[in-house]
């Protein structure tokens, strides 16, 4: 595997991997919208672990949301995949650095190192897909409240938490693609037959006890 692409892949999982990380505690994953209010008192934004309020005065008041069980389906399901996204971004972040090439973990053994990277890549499209399906799933019941004429509640926007996620998964489906594509996970090296000395000298001996045959019989 061109060491180039290790690093490159490297780098855009590891990227990927902190912006998980900013995306998680990012308050401002929805923003109650000011689409059809002609006085706005107070802007209210939540993420999947609280909701907060800023008033006209620019004072924060924020609260966790008392229970989980009380929570909607999605928000469960968000939270889950967004911490499964961490775990696998961990491991591919550990498994990428031990199969490159110029790591010493794994010896000399290219191969090995080849699958281990394989490994890592696998680790960060697990990640990537965790991300998109967390966040979109989360951005699909913003937009269906939004656009829903009936919706007695206060209505969202997308917020600036879910763009991180969206780029985060990006970059680790890229990361990991290029490991996973780029890498030899079956490429053995070739191994050269070499003569010993043994077959040399029988061979030797062959060609010259069938040069005297035929020289006797030239003169038959």
């Amino acid at each position: 595997m061109d060491p180039v692409i290790e690093v490159v892949a490297l780098f855009l999982g590891f990227v990927s991997w902190i912006m998980v990380g900013i995306a998680i505690p990012n308050r401002y994953w929805k923003v109650s919208t000011i689409d059809g209010t002609v006085i706005t008192t107070s802007t209210i934004y939540e993420n999947l672990w609280m909701s907060c309020a800023t008033d006209s005065l620019g004072v924060h008041n924020c609260r966790e949301f008392p229970s989980l069980l009380a929570l909607s389906g999605y928000i469960q399901a968000s939270r889950a995949l967004m911490i499964a996204a961490v775990v696998c971004g961990t491991f591919g972040v550990v498994a990428t650095l031990i199969g490159m090439q110029c790591s010493k973990a794994a010896g000399d053994n290219y191969v090995l190192k080849g699958r281990i990277a394989g490994t890592g890549g696998a680790f960060f499209l697990l990640q990537g897909l965790c991300t998109m399906i967390s966040v979109s799933w989360y951005a699909a019941n913003i937009t269906q409240e939004f656009f829903n004429p009936l919706y007695p509640g206060q209505k969202y926007e997308i917020g600036e938490g879910l763009y991180i996620g969206w780029a985060s998964g990006v970059l680790a489906i890229c990361g990991g693609a290029c490991l996973m594509f780029s890498c030899k996970l079956g490429t053995k090296e070739k191994t050269y037959y070499q003569p010993t000395r043994e077959t040399v000298y029988s061979a030797s001996t062959s060609k010259r006890d069938a040069q005297s045959t035929y020289g006797r019989n030239a003169y038959v």
